[in-house]
C-alpha cells in the first residue's frame, strides 16, 4: 500500500439523499478513509465550513433551498482552499466544464466508479497536504530568524547561505518526504542531516549507515535485515538499519554510489514504505524517514544511467544544497577559532593566537576538502606548534598548489590594507571588489556576499569598468 496523507480535516459530504451520503460514507471507509462529516442542505454546509475547517468537500448539485452550484461558488469566493469534488446525478457535459472553471477539483457522475471517486478525494488530499507544506515553507523562508537556533549549534557559521539552509531545515523538518542533502565532500552534511533529525521531532533514532562500496546482497542485509538460513552464515534473523530507525530518521551518505539493483529495493521502500528482509516473503512496514546525501552531480549520473530518474526524483522531494568553505570566506576567523579550541581542550594545550599572515594564507586557499580539511589542518598544524603564533610555515607542504592562488606564500606582504598613500574612496570600493573577485576565485555570487551587496549590484559595477577599460583602450 502506498504511504498517503491523510486528511487532518473531515471530508464533509453534503446531499439531500441519506442513502447517496450512506454510499459515499461507505465507499471513503472501505478505502481507510474515516474521518468524515455530513449535512443534507447547502446552508448547513456553508454554516460548516464557516465554523471548522474541512479537507475535502463532496458536493451534489440539485438541493433544495442553496443549491450545489451556489455552494461552490460561496467556497471558492470564502475559503478557495477547500477542493471541491462534484458528486451528481446531472451527466452534462456543458455543466461539468462550468463547474470546473468556477474551481471545483473534480465532477463526478452518479452512481460513481468507486475507484474513479477514491482517486479523486485522494489527489484532493495530496493538493491540500501540499499546499500546507508549500505555505508552512514560505512563512519559515521569510521569517527573519530561528524558530530554535539550538539545533544547528554544532554548525559554526554566520553565512547568510547558510542561514537560509537552517530557515529550510526547519521549514521541511516535520514532513515525512524524504530529502536530499548535496554538497562537496566535507560541508556537513551529516551535520544537517541530525538537525533536521532534531528538528522533526521523531521519537526515534538517528540510524546513518554510508552505503558506498556495499555491494547489492551487504546492503540489503544491512538495510532490511534477514532470517535465519538466508545464506550461509545467518545463523539467526537479524534486524535491518530501517527497523532500527523506527520512528526515525535512517541517513543514507553517499547515496550517488548505490548499485542499481539496490536502487530499485530503495526506492520501493521510498514509494510504498514497506520492505522485505532477505530470505523473508513477507512485507514489513517502515515508519523511517529516509534522508540521503551525496557529493555527486546525480542529474549527471542519471543521464549516464548510473541512477535511477525515478528513484531520483522520490529521493529529492525536498533538497538542500551546501555552499562549500570557498564560498564561505567570513566564516574562516570563526571555524579556525572554533578548531584551535577544540583542538587545545583534545591536547590539553593553551590556544596559540594566529598570526595575521597564516589567516591570510589559509584566505588564498581554495579548500576542496571544505571544513573537514580545515579542522585536519589546524590539528595537525596545533600539534607541530612549539611557541608563539601559529605561523604559515605550519601549512607548508599540507596545502595542495593547485588549489592556491599565485601569491599564496608570499608571506612578505604587508598585513596592513594600505601601507602607502591612503587611497580616494573610489580606489578603496576597486581595491575591495578586486580582491573580492579574487579571494572567491571569480564567483560574482560568493564576492557579492563577501561585499555585502546583490550580486546584480557587483555585476554592473563590473561591466561599466569593463566599459570603460574598452572605451579606454580604444
Amino acid at each position: 500500500m502506498s504511504d498517503k496523507p491523510h486528511p487532518t480535516a473531515p471530508i464533509l459530504i453534503v446531499d439531500d439523499e441519506p442513502s447517496a451520503i450512506k454510499a459515499l460514507e461507505w465507499s471513503l471507509r472501505a478505502q481507510g478513509i474515516d474521518h468524515l462529516a455530513s449535512c443534507f442542505d447547502g446552508s448547513q454546509a456553508l454554516e460548516t465550513i464557516a465554523r471548522q475547517e474541512i479537507e475535502v468537500l463532496l458536493l451534489d448539485l440539485n438541493m433544495p433551498r442553496v443549491s450545489g452550484r451556489e455552494v461552490l461558488q460561496r467556497v471558492m469566493l470564502e475559503h478557495p482552499e477547500v477542493p471541491v469534488i462534484i458528486i451528481t446525478a446531472v451527466d452534462d457535459v456543458e455543466t461539468a466544464v462550468r463547474c470546473v472553471k468556477e474551481g471545483a477539483f473534480d465532477y463526478l457522475v452518479k452512481p460513481g466508479d468507486q475507484e474513479r471517486l477514491r482517486l479523486s478525494v485522494q489527489r484532493a488530499i495530496e493538493m491540500r497536504d501540499l499546499r500546507r507544506q508549500v505555505g508552512n515553507l514560505q512563512r519559515r523562508l521569510l521569517a527573519e530568524g530561528l524558530q530554535d537556533p539550538g539545533l544547528f549549534a554544532e554548525i559554526v557559521t554566520r553565512d547568510q547561505a547558510m542561514m537560509n539552509v537552517f530557515r529550510y531545515v526547519e521549514a521541511i523538518a516535520t514532513t515525512p518526504c524524504p530529502v536530499l542533502i548535496t554538497g562537496e565532500t566535507g560541508t556537513g552534511k551529516e551535520l544537517i542531516a541530525r538537525a533536521l533529525h532534531r528538528a522533526s521531532g521523531r521519537s526515534g533514532d538517528f540510524v546513518a549507515v554510508n552505503v558506498a562500496g556495499l555491494d547489492d546482497a551487504l546492503f540489503s542485509s544491512a538495510i532490511f535485515g534477514h532470517t535465519k538460513g538466508a545464506f550461509t552464515g545467518a545463523v539467526q534473523d537479524r534486524q535491518g538499519l530501517v527497523e532500527t530507525a523506527r520512528n526515525g530518521t535512517l541517513f543514507l551518505d553517499e547515496i550517488g554510489d548505490l548499485s542499481i539493483p539496490s536502487q530499485v529495493k530503495l526506492l520501493r521502500l521510498l514509494q510504498e514504505h514497506e520492505f522485505f528482509a532477505v530470505g523473508s516473503d513477507v512485507p514489513k512496514r517502515s515508519d523511517a524517514r529516509v534522508v540521503a546525501a551525496t557529493s555527486l552531480n546525480l542529474e549527471q549520473l542519471e543521464s549516464s544511467g548510473r541512477f535511477r530518474r525515478d528513484l531520483f526524483y522520490r529521493i529529492s522531494a525536498h533538497h538542500i544544497h551546501l555552499p562549500p568553505l570557498r564560498e564561505r570566506c567570513g566564516d574562516l576567523p570563526l571555524l579556525v577559532h572554533h578548531f584551535l579550541d577544540q583542538t587545545a581542550r583534545l591536547l590539553r594545550r593553551e590556544r596559540p593566537d594566529v598570526s595575521p599572515a597564516f589567516l591570510q594564507l589559509l584566505e588564498r586557499y581554495a579548500f576542496p576538502g571544505n571544513v573537514r580539511e580545515l579542522q585536519s589542518l589546524l590539528q595537525d598544524a596545533m600539534s607541530r606548534h612549539s611557541g608563539g603564533p601559529l605561523s604559515p610555515k605550519l601549512l607548508h607542504g599540507r596545502l595542495r598548489k593547485t588549489d592556491l592562488r599565485a601569491d599564496a606564500f608570499d608571506t612578505t606582504r604587508p598585513s596592513l590594507l594600505f601601507p602607502g598613500t591612503l587611497p580616494t574612496i573610489k580606489q578603496a570600493i576597486d581595491l575591495l571588489v578586486t580582491e573580492a573577485m579574487a579571494r572567491t576565485k571569480g564567483s560574482q555570487r560568493a564576492a557579492a556576499r563577501l561585499l555585502g551587496i546583490s550580486q546584480p549590484a557587483l555585476s554592473m559595477r563590473l561591466k561599466r569598468d569593463r566599459s570603460k577599460t574598452d572605451h579606454a583602450e580604444s
